[in-house]
């Protein structure tokens, strides 16, 4: 593939770069390297890793466990990657993680749903299987619980703890959620199946109930029922019971990765046009986000955490977005992200929220901002 500096980047591109006042030299920035994240507990096996990839790994010292590769080495290969000892993700999504400040036992919700959450929700089917596929190959799913669900509607709560007497007692009745397996029964699949309609191979329909593809042992589904798990949490309820930390990692025009944009030579510049420049899709996009960003809110707990996030660099995407969004909830107040001072970032046109960029944070592009929730 082409280096994105010898990209015949077309002028409608250009016109939409200077329209939100992005420097091109952005996307010139060919040698940005690529990120591993290793899996805790395989530290010992680092030196084995970079003798099988013929390559030293970088630390990034400003993000632990993360860990920088020249951009066109192949990790897929690799029996570290096969074995689920490293994966590839970029180090501004993990800064965005690492924004949260994730304790042992909160109740975390992924509204858009990437591996590793507790609570992950995304609308399109094909995205969170390959969500569930990752957490059963880095064995990173005994606490988590994956819906397909339309993030804008999703109003389920953190699964409530009881005794262990109380779930002895409910796993047995019929309709509790037994261990959770990939083969299912012939009939459970036929009826799922015949549940779905045509095009919700791909989408759910925004009336349908959020289903429930995977769930680890110790995500306190298991002896559940089904009426206990799909109670929807009120209004009142969820200042004590919401979740701890929000995840609302925004579908987005992509503009900010170098990648994403480095593909369109390969897929048409016209399509380009389509996913990117057309300006009922930036539109639709918008209410897009503030409807997820609304709706993550909605479910955060009182004094709890909520990060926003987008790999788009467009104003309106982001800070507009904020704006927007502080206006309609007055409980709302953005945060400081303190990890931030050691990070190779820029601040946002708001303050407290922050931009990284090719060129200054030698990462892909991603704007981050984070929430409380106030009592008022």
């Amino acid at each position: 593939m082409e280096e994105v500096s010898k990209l015949p980047l077309p002028e409608a591109f250009l016109d939409f770069l200077q329209a939100n006042g992005l420097d091109a030299s952005i996307y010139i920035a060919s040698d940005t390297p690529r990120y591993i994240r290793l899996k805790p507990g395989s530290e010992g096996d680092l030196r084995e890793i970079e003798a099988e990839i013929n390559c030293n790994l970088e630390r990034v010292a400003w993000l632990p466990g993360f860990f920088s590769l020249p951009p066109h080495l192949q990790i897929a290969n690799s029996k570290a990657y096969k074995e689920g000892k490293i994966y590839g993700i970029d180090a501004a999504s993990g800064a965005a993680v690492l924004a949260l400040n994730i304790s042992g036992g909160d109740n975390v919700l992924d509204l858009c749903a990437a591996p590793g959450s507790v609570t992950g929700v995304d609308i399109a089917r094909h995205r969170l299987a390959a969500c569930r596929t990752m957490l059963q190959k880095y064995a990173l799913g005994d606490r988590c619980r994956l819906f397909v669900a339309d993030g804008t509607t999703f109003s389920l709560g953190p699964v409530r703890k009881f005794s262990h007497s109380r779930s002895c007692e409910s796993a047995c009745k019929e309709d509790t959620f037994t261990e959770w397996t990939s083969r299912r029964p012939w009939k459970e699949r036929k009826k799922a199946r015949k549940a779905r309609k045509p095009a919700a191979s791909a989408l759910i329909a925004e009336s349908d109930s959020p289903e429930l593809i995977f769930y680890g042992r110790d995500s306190g589904v298991l002896g559940t029922s089904k009426s206990e798990l799909y109670q929807i949490v009120c209004r009142s309820e969820v200042l004590s019971r919401g979740y701890d930390k929000v995840l609302v990692d925004a579908e987005c025009t992509h503009d900010g990765s170098i990648r994403h944009i480095q593909k369109y030579e390969h897929w048409g510049w016209e399509t380009l046009h389509q996913r990117v420049l057309n300006a009922e899709r930036t539109d639709n996009l918008t209410n897009l986000q503030i409807k997820l960003l609304t709706n993550g809110f909605k479910l955060l707990r009182l004094g709890g955490l909520l990060v926003y996030s987008t790999c788009s660099l467009t104003v309106s995407q982001n800070e507009d977005v904020v704006e927007r969004f502080l206006k309609e909830n007055a409980s709302a107040e953005l945060q400081e992200i303190d990890a931030a001072k050691d990070w190779p970032c820029k601040s946002g046109r708001i303050p407290k929220t922050l931009r990284f960029d090719p060129v200054t944070s030698q990462t892909s592009g991603l704007f981050v901002a984070k929430f409380t929730k106030l009592a008022i």
